[in-house]
């Protein structure tokens, strides 16, 4: 919901963007054999760092499951099972079917397809049984998710007592200059970029950077996790803010956050 403290762009960017499930699942089928490259375009082609970086700030531990949302072509989820040494089970998940087909490739390709599973579900709607994993994440997928806060709440849902939800996500650099000048790369230039690389009919690269102005970050979001019950939030802006790291703790039953 839009305040007169927040800044215009922001709001303006609030009103238009359409997150509707059905909408979001067209737009990322249509544009799914692109993705990754998009994702390096939108990251200045950091993100594989800044996963590198998450499996680092959250390892796994052998043995114990972890689990990937909005997994997309499963990058996420391949880190974690390098990051484990293959120890770890990981399943990813996400409700774009082409989307799994290219990650399942992928997998495949990386010989782990015995310790890697990918499950169609939506993140809001997760197939999944509670109390199940030591670690939940997702990577550039929560914007995308309709209803952001039960998304989450199904996060912490499935994760273990004392187990880590972790998300990464785009966010807006704080910086005067450079936000002035990522706001005009988000909204002039990429655009134009991915419509060459791969056109579509769903306007996804004037939805992509609506979606991350939309979304809380920042102390905004550390906020809202609180609010939906995780301990220990914090927190990891990753080069200049182009993106975020958040991170909290699914408390142990009886004790106090």
């Amino acid at each position: 919901m839009s305040t007169e403290t927040e800044p215009a762009e922001r709001r303006h960017e609030a009103d238009v963007v359409d997150k509707s499930s059905m909408r979001v699942r067209s737009m990322f089928t249509s544009i799914a054999g692109k993705y990754d490259l998009l994702n390096h375009l939108l990251s200045l082609n950091v993100d594989r760092l800044w996963r590198r970086f998450t499996t680092r700030t959250v390892p796994p531990e052998p043995g114990v499951p972890v689990l990937d949302c909005c997994t997309g072509t499963a990058d996420l989820a391949l880190a974690y099972d390098r990051a484990s040494q293959g120890r770890s089970p990981v399943i990813g998940t996400d409700f774009c079917h082409e989307m799994l087909r290219l990650g399942n490739g992928k997998v495949k390709k990386a010989g782990a397809s015995e310790r890697i599973v990918l499950v169609e579900g939506d993140t809001q709607r997760l197939p999944l049984p509670s109390d199940t994993f030591g670690i939940v994440t997702v990577a550039f997928g929560l914007r995308n998710v309709s209803n952001t806060v039960r998304g989450i709440d199904e996060m912490i849902r499935v994760a273990r007592p004392g187990g880590k939800v972790a998300i990464l996500e785009f966010s807006r650099p704080r910086g005067p200059l450079l936000g002035r000048l990522y706001l005009a790369f988000f909204r002039h230039v990429l655009p134009k970029v991915g419509q060459a690389i791969a056109p579509n009919q769903h306007d996804a690269y004037h939805y992509l950077p609506s979606s991350v102005l939309q979304f809380p970050d920042g102390q905004a979001m550390l906020d809202l996790l609180t609010s939906r019950g995780l301990n220990e939030t914090r927190h990891y802006p990753l080069t200049f803010g182009i993106a975020t790291l958040y991170v909290g703790t699914k408390p142990v039953r009886g004790v106090a956050g």
